[in-house]
């Protein structure tokens, strides 16, 4: 029975989404009404599937020989889909208000829904081939976000994310055939899918196929030096950069890049290894460079996106280490930057609603007349740098424990990449905080308030999850645990 409201889950978001410019609305509130109802119809029926545990492969489509579109749960799934099921109703409540004067809201919702079956195909998927039709699925349903304001910075932005898509579509696919025609199965299976026999006459072959894939798929988790799209991407309304860099598309990269390392090739081929080093390395300047660009940046949104590159980057470095303990940091920062980086970016949306401006420098003590935004986003700011009692600290020390525990010179460089990473953020992050708290003697008082309730319902929702996930984190890791070792 589980295998049908699988694809209920998937399927009710797009067709429902495509309904959206068919239906006579007599109203903005009926279409706000039905919009949010398939948005939380969706993530109910997500989260009784959650609740029921594992389920066994079903072939939705069959091709050829095992060539199928197939969805499974397994632990990877639960994670991946519970982040989006909490997140996107929240996010939707948020752009209600955000585009409450828009000329063009059925076409803004039509593609904002529309990912969120995407994104729980790539959750549920089985096997590599499901994973990589959904994964570019979500490139075409999320092209029309960006492009959304059609400016010119917008046509340039959403080229660009399609250059680098399609070219990282096209490595991504050189793995997805190997790991087919090579592999016992293409069904993810924790330990890798290739027999010892295959692994000892192609394994230098597939050590070269999976650096390819890597960086693939790294696209989309923004890794250096595929990063520079996702800043660019900012121009696009603030509800779409929030589930872009939070919830759907680099979260989708990232766990691509996990599934390909765990459960195609699978850690004991791949450990110790030259493209270990190199994917490790890769991760490591990437943390540094976003944190970098971060600081260097005045534009709210682009500043948070130099973030975004940088933190994605924390989850490729913990399955880098190729450790059960690495995947358990991944999967702790997998979840709880989705967290942390929502609600800074709904807080800079809220921000720019309410003011019309976009620098760091103009936020000078709107923390006095907008509480709730700066509040929200001070917990966000404090949670990113990994300060005890919020949820980065817990990620970041699962990450410093893995690569201390690995044993591998370069992950002990990489927990310095934490530590000046934890610094660089204090900058760019603590740096609003304080302008917005403690302006410059002289500064004239300004009068914006806080947002409706719609806005600031989901910022102290996001907000919340960070304080209670900092405080009460040991169940959700004593489940990665058990997801890194095979039992869920």
């Amino acid at each position: 029975m589980n295998q049908y409201w699988i694809i209920a889950a998937i399927a009710l978001p797009i067709l429902g989404a495509a309904a959206i410019p068919l239906l006579p609305f007599r109203s903005r509130k009926g279409m706000l009404w039905y919009i949010e109802a398939i948005v939380l119809l969706t993530s109910g029926i997500v989260g009784g599937l959650l609740l029921g545990g594992k389920t066994e492969v079903f072939h939705v489509v069959h091709f050829v020989q095992n060539l199928s579109i197939s969805f499974k749960i397994d632990g990877m799934s639960m994670v991946f889909a519970g982040l989006v099921a909490l997140l996107w109703p929240l996010a939707t409540l948020y752009a209600f208000e955000y585009m409450t004067h828009e000329k063009n809201e059925k076409s803004f919702f039509l593609f904002y829904v529309m990912p969120y079956g995407v994104t729980l195909g790539i959750a549920f998927a089985s096997d590599i081939l499901t994973m990589y039709f959904f994964y570019e699925l979500l490139t075409l349903v999320t092209v029309p976000l960006v492009m959304h304001t059609q400016t010119r910075e917008a046509i340039l932005a959403v080229r660009r994310y399609l250059y680098y898509s399609i070219g990282g579509a096209a490595f991504a696919l050189m793995g997805m055939i190997f790991v087919i025609v090579y592999g016992n199965t293409c069904e993810f299976q924790l330990g890798g899918v290739f027999s010892p026999v295959g692994l000892l006459r192609h394994g230098d072959m597939l050590l070269w196929i999976y650096f390819f894939s890597f960086m693939g798929f790294g696209v989309k988790a923004a890794v250096f030096p595929m990063s520079s799209w996702l800043p660019q991407a900012g121009v696009a309304p603030t509800p779409v950069t929030a589930l872009l860099h939070a919830v759907a598309v680099v979260n989708a990269g990232a766990f691509a890049i996990i599934r390909l390392t765990y459960y195609s090739f699978g850690i004991e081929f791949l450990r110790g290894t030259w493209v270990q080093d190199v994917c490790m390395c890769l991760a490591m300047f990437t943390i540094v460079y976003g944190c970098s660009r971060a600081v260097k940046e005045n534009h709210i949104k682009r500043r948070l996106a130099w973030s975004t590159v940088s933190n994605l980057s924390y989850i490729v470095f913990g399955a880098a280490i190729m450790t059960p303990q690495g995947l358990v940091g991944a999967l702790a920062h997998f979840v709880f930057h989705g967290f942390m980086k929502i609600t800074s970016f709904l807080c800079a949306g809220a921000f720019m609603h309410q003011t019309g401006k976009k620098h760091v420098y103009e936020m000078d003590g709107m923390g006095k007349s907008m509480k709730i935004v700066f509040g929200t986003f001070a917990v966000s700011s404090l949670g990113l740098m990994g300060v005890p009692g919020f949820a980065g600290f817990i990620s970041k020390w699962n990450l410093t424990a893995a690569a201390v525990e690995s044993g591998n010179v370069l992950a002990y460089g990489g927990v310095a990449c934490l530590l000046l990473s934890a610094l660089l953020t204090a900058i760019y992050m603590l740096g609003v905080v304080v302008r917005a708290y403690f302006p410059k003697a002289g500064t004239p008082a300004k009068e914006t308030a806080d947002p409706g309730w719609r806005m600031c319902l989901p910022l102290l929702a996001c907000a919340a999850g960070v304080v209670v996930f900092g405080f009460f984190a040991e169940p959700l890791i004593n489940f990665f645990r058990d997801v890194s070792l095979g039992i869920y």
